[in-house]
């Protein structure tokens, strides 16, 4: 990801807020970065983090649903690490309305994708996420 991107700098700082406990700043840098997106790569990461700041499910499951729909739209390899994150999410979001169908095949979405993520701390996190996201929903 290119580091001097608006957008990346806009989430990197909700990121940031987000670890020192300033939700209400992460909310309004990813609502930035959402509206200051001028591509589907810029929106698909923008959407990715404003859905960790909505209040209902149906809104969760929309954001990520954008979030994916746009990663779709960029068709090159720069968003190919992004599906089994984007993939958790949707699974997650589908399990919390209590569609469990829908919820455990996106988390075997997820799983399948995994061969994009380089070993590490962040693909150790989603790999536990899709883990756990498949025992709750078989």
């Amino acid at each position: 990801m290119d580091p001097n991107n608006p957008v990346i700098k806009l989430c990197t700082e909700g990121m940031k807020a987000e670890m020192e406990g300033r939700a209400d700043d992460a909310r309004l840098l990813f609502a930035q970065a959402w509206e200051q997106s001028k591509s589907d790569y810029d929106a698909c990461i923008a959407a990715h983090y404003v859905a960790r700041h909505q209040k209902s499910p149906e809104e969760i499951l929309h954001w990520n649903k954008e979030a994916l729909d746009r990663a779709d739209a960029v068709h090159d390899a720069r968003v190919d690490g992004f599906y089994p994150s984007l993939y958790l999410n949707m699974g997650k979001a589908y399990e919390d309305l209590g569609n469990w169908e829908q919820a455990k095949r996106h988390y075997e979405l997820a799983a399948a994708k995994m061969s994009n993520v380089p070993e590490g701390r962040y693909g150790d996190i989603v790999r536990d996420g899709i883990k756990r996201g498949l025992q709750r929903v078989s």
